[in-house]
C-alpha cells in the first residue's frame, strides 16, 4: 500500500466563455465552490496532499477563499503556471504569447511538489464522489509503466448548453487504445459528435466512454512532460501562439510510441461542469439535491 496520494487541480486558467473566473464562481447553498466539493471528496477517498495551478496573480484571492478553508483539512500546496520550467533557449519566444501553454506544461508545474502517485482534475468541474474513491484505489496499486484514465459515460456529462467538448475513448480490454478531442452538441435527444477540426457529426451512443481529463499518474510522469515539451517547441517555435501543449497529446504520444499503458476505470458518478452561464443553474441544483439527501454537510465545511 502506497501511503501518500496527491490531487492536483488545475486552477490557472480563465473562462473566456463563462465570462470570468470559473473557479471562485459559488454554487452551494453557502456560497461553496466546485472546487470544494472536490477536495472534500478526496479527503473521504483518503487523498493526503492537494497541490493547486494557479496563477500568481491569482493566489492572493485563491487563498483568501478556498485556500483557508482547506488549509486545515489537509496538506495544501501551490505553484505558479509560469515560465520556470521552460528551456532557456524557447523563453523569449513565449514572451509574447497571452494564453496559457497548455494542460500538459500546467501540470509539468508541479513537478517539484510531488513525488508520490496523483491524480489530476480540473477546478471548475464536478467529478462525482464515486471517481474519487476509484482514483485513490487505482493509485494504491499503481504499477510501472501504467497510467490510468476515469471514464464516463457520455450520458452522465452532458450540456444542453451549447457546443462542448469530449475526450472520446477507444477502449480494449479495459485500456486506451485512442482518445479523441471531439466537438458535441444535443440536438432533439441526439447525441451529435464530430472532431475539433471538422462539422462532420454523427450520432453517438448514450453508453459512449468520454474522458473528462480525470488522469492518474505515477511520478515518473513528469519525465515524460520534460521530453515532450521539449520537442514541443522545438517543432512549433515559429507559431507557437497557434498550438498548446495539451495531456491528451501527451497521452496519445504515450500510446503511439509503446511508452505506457493508459488503464480505464469506469466511474458511475454524473460529471457536472460551467462552460457556460447557464450551466450554473444545473450545477447548483445537483448540489442542492446531493446536500439535501445528506450526501454533503451543510455548510460543506462546517467547522471553519
Amino acid at each position: 500500500m502506497l501511503k501518500d496520494k496527491t490531487l492536483l487541480i488545475m486552477a490557472a486558467g480563465l473562462g473566456s466563455r463563462f465570462g470570468g473566473l470559473k473557479q471562485i464562481e459559488p454554487v452551494g447553498i453557502n456560497g461553496e465552490f466546485i472546487i470544494d466539493y472536490s477536495v472534500y471528496d478526496a479527503i473521504l477517498a483518503g487523498f493526503t496532499k492537494v497541490v493547486f495551478i494557479i496563477r500568481e496573480d491569482f493566489y492572493k484571492s485563491f487563498r483568501e477563499t478556498i485556500g483557508k478553508r482547506v488549509e486545515s483539512k489537509i496538506k495544501t500546496e501551490y505553484v505558479f503556471q509560469d515560465d520556470t520550467y521552460i528551456p532557456e533557449r524557447f523563453k523569449l519566444l513565449l514572451k509574447k504569447r497571452t494564453k496559457p501553454l497548455g494542460t500538459a506544461y500546467a501540470i509539468y508545474c508541479a513537478k517539484s511538489k510531488i513525488n508520490e502517485p496523483f491524480a489530476v482534475i480540473n477546478a471548475d468541474d464536478f467529478y462525482g464522489r464515486d471517481s474519487f474513491f476509484k482514483a485513490y484505489e487505482y493509485l494504491d496499486g499503481i504499477i510501472y509503466n501504467h497510467y490510468g484514465i476515469i471514464s464516463y459515460d457520455i450520458k452522465n456529462t452532458l450540456s444542453p448548453n451549447g457546443v462542448f467538448k469530449r475526450g472520446l475513448m477507444e477502449i480494449e480490454s479495459n485500456k486506451l487504445i485512442k482518445l479523441t478531442e471531439s466537438k458535441v452538441t444535443l440536438k432533439k435527444d441526439k447525441i451529435i459528435a464530430s472532431s475539433l477540426y471538422s462539422n462532420n457529426g454523427k450520432e453517438i451512443d448514450e453508453n459512449t466512454k468520454v474522458s473528462m481529463n480525470f488522469l492518474l499518474f505515477s511520478k515518473d510522469i513528469f519525465d515524460v512532460l520534460e521530453e515532450e515539451l521539449y520537442l514541443f517547441l522545438s517543432l512549433h517555435q515559429k507559431d507557437l501562439d497557434n498550438y498548446e501543449f495539451l495531456i491528451p497529446d501527451v497521452l496519445d504520444t504515450c500510446l503511439k510510441k509503446n511508452l505506457k499503458t493508459i488503464d480505464v476505470i469506469d466511474t458511475n458518478a454524473t460529471w457536472y461542469g460551467v462552460t457556460y452561464k447557464e450551466d450554473k443553474a444545473l450545477v447548483e441544483n445537483a448540489i442542492k439535491e446531493l446536500t439535501n439527501e445528506g450526501v454533503y454537510p451543510q455548510p460543506l465545511w462546517k467547522n471553519n
